[in-house]
C-alpha cells in the first residue's frame, strides 16, 4: 500500500508539494490528501485527493488521521494560520504519526529598507497615524477590524475575497491574487500615492515585490511578526525537502 500524506494546505507551497507527488512521473509509493480551510471562495485545488474544511480541532482531525489510515501529515499552512498548527502537532503526536512542518523562510529586510516591526495587527494599527496617511494594506481581508477606527487614514487593500465589516470607512478594495510583479507594485504604489505598506511577514517570493516597491519608493513597511510555531515538530523549507522527509520514512518502514 501506498504511504498515506494528508497536506494541510492552502499555500503555493503546499500546491506544489501535491504536484509533486502526484506527478505522472512521480514516486508511486506515496497517495497525497490536500486539506483546505475552505476560507477562499475559489481556491486554486492541487491535484489529488482534497478535502475542505475544518477538522473540528485537534480531536476531530485526530479521529479523521485514524479513519483513514494516514500515514504521515505535513503542515504546509500559512506561517500565520497558528490554530491549526498546534491541533495537528496535538493530533498527530495522540495517533502516533509523523509531522513535518513545511514553512517558507520568512523575509529579511534589506539595506534601504524603513520596517516597524510589530507582533499583531492591533499593534500595527498603533503605529500607522505616526508613519502616513495612504496605506496598502496586504494583510488579508481576516482582521481588519483593528484598522475600522482610524479614520483620518485612507486604504488600499487587497485580498483574494471582498472582505466583511468591520473595517476602515476610507478603504477601497482591490480584488487580486498573487504572484505579484514588481513593475505591478510600483505601479499601485504611484497611482494611488502610497506613503506606508502594511503586511505579515509571510515569507515566499509571490508577494515580495512590493517589499522592493516600498523600498525603491522610501516609504515606511509596517511588518507583523509571525505567530509562535509548535516545539519539537522538524521543519522543512521547501517542497523538495518534504518528499526527501516522505522517502526517508519510506526508507524506515512507515
Amino acid at each position: 500500500m501506498p504511504l498515506h500524506v494528508l497536506v494541510l494546505g492552502g499555500t503555493t507551497e503546499a500546491r506544489r508539494l501535491a504536484e509533486c507527488l502526484v506527478a505522472a512521473d512521480g514516486p508511486a509509493w506515496v497517495r497525497v490528501t490536500s486539506s483546505l480551510a475552505g476560507r477562499v471562495a475559489s481556491p486554486r485545488l492541487p491535484p489529488g485527493e482534497t478535502r475542505v474544511g475544518g477538522f473540528g480541532g485537534a480531536d476531530g482531525m485526530a479521529e479523521w488521521l485514524r479513519a483513514h489510515r494516514v500515514d504521515a501529515v505535513i503542515d504546509a499552512t500559512h506561517p500565520f494560520a497558528g490554530t491549526i498548527s498546534f491541533n495537528a502537532a496535538s493530533a498527530a503526536a495522540a495517533v502516533h504519526v509523523p509531522l513535518l512542518a513545511l514553512r517558507r523562510p520568512g523575509w529579511v529586510p534589506s539595506d534601504g529598507d524603513r520596517w516597524h516591526m510589530t507582533d499583531s495587527l492591533a499593534g500595527a494599527a498603533e503605529l500607522l497615524p505616526g508613519l502616513g496617511r495612504r496605506v496598502f494594506l496586504t494583510t488579508g481581508r481576516m482582521g481588519l477590524a483593528a484598522f475600522a477606527e482610524l479614520d483620518p487614514l485612507w486604504f488600499l487593500m487587497r485580498s483574494v475575497d471582498a472582505p466583511e465589516a468591520p473595517y476602515p470607512a476610507r478603504m477601497e478594495i482591490l480584488l487580486d491574487r498573487g504572484p505579484f510583479s514588481l513593475d505591478g507594485e510600483r505601479e499601485l504604489v504611484r497611482r494611488y500615492g502610497v506613503d506606508v505598506l502594511v503586511t505579515k511577514d509571510s515569507g515566499g517570493h509571490a508577494t515580495a515585490p512590493k517589499l522592493t516597491a516600498a523600498r525603491e519608493a522610501g516609504i515606511p513597511v509596517v511588518v507583523v511578526r509571525r505567530p509562535p510555531a509548535p516545539d519539537g515538530v522538524p521543519v522543512a523549507g521547501t517542497p523538495e525537502e518534504a518528499v526527501a522527509w516522505l522517502r526517508g520514512l519510506v526508507g524506515q518502514g512507515a
